[in-house]
């Protein structure tokens, strides 16, 4: 699947450490003439490579690969998990209040289809935080603590926002992009009603407009792009112990 942020600082990551990246293209590898996907990890593992770092479209996608003996570091798979994206989440997190349990977090969107969201839901919980949901009905999950977005944003530490994925969506969506931003997207008005020291994120990418508005995307609130420098070093600690475990 395309990635600019994962696959960029895995990449950036690696070569800060000493290593070589090689970078994967499966339009134009042998996977077009039928080789499967096991195949052309093996193949990888064959010609030297100490670790592989793979974003699939299918969820648990590392299930096919229990043969391969190199390190498999996760870029995402399908809707199901992002480890690495939760570990930078979570390291900035640490770093605004210096500490996990107790803090209010909503994460506002595309829940069903974030891969995102369901890392984070399963592992703030275990930290002891406080997790909700809100967004479109269309995009709820049975189970999870639902709450009305202009109440989370007024009560909640943390407000992380997700971007509608189009690209898994089997129909168009029920409200417009105008009418969602309308009713979860946040504005400077919006900002202004948020905790003194709350704090927005997003896994990127994010569409401005819909979501979030420009004048938002870097406020003085916005913690995006430090999430995206965290991503280095969170990576950097994932090679590092995958190569020496």
């Amino acid at each position: 699947e395309p990635s600019t942020r994962t696959q960029n600082s895995y990449s950036i990551a690696v070569m800060r450490l000493g290593g070589q990246v090689i970078t994967f293209d499966r339009e134009v590898s042998s996977m077009k003439k039928g080789e499967t996907f096991y195949d052309t990890v093996k193949t990888f593992e064959a010609l030297g490579c100490d670790a592989a770092i793979i974003r699939h479209s299918e969820n648990e996608y590392y299930k096919q690969l229990k043969n391969i003996k190199m390190p498999i570091l996760s870029g995402g798979d399908g809707t199901g998990n992002h480890p690495s994206q939760s570990l930078l989440d979570l390291l900035t997190i640490r770093q605004e209040f210096d500490c996990f349990e107790g803090l209010n977090v909503c994460i506002v969107g595309d829940i069903v289809h974030s891969r995102v969201a369901h890392t984070n839901i399963e592992v703030m919980k275990r930290l002891k935080m406080n997790v909700y949901t809100s967004g479109p009905q269309e995009f709820k999950e049975e189970g999870l603590n639902y709450i009305d977005f202009h109440k989370a944003v007024k009560e909640m530490d943390v407000i992380m926002l997700l971007r509608i994925q189009n690209e898994r969506l089997t129909s168009s969506m029920v409200l417009s992009k105008e009418e969602y931003n309308k009713n979860f997207g946040l504005n400077r008005n919006i900002v202004e009603l948020m905790k003194e020291k709350a704090i927005i994120m997003h896994p990127a990418p994010f569409n401005r407009g819909v979501e979030i508005d420009d004048e938002c995307v870097e406020c003085e609130k916005s913690r995006i792009f430090k999430q995206m420098s965290n991503g280095v070093f969170v990576r950097m600690a994932i090679v590092e112990r995958a190569l020496k475990d």
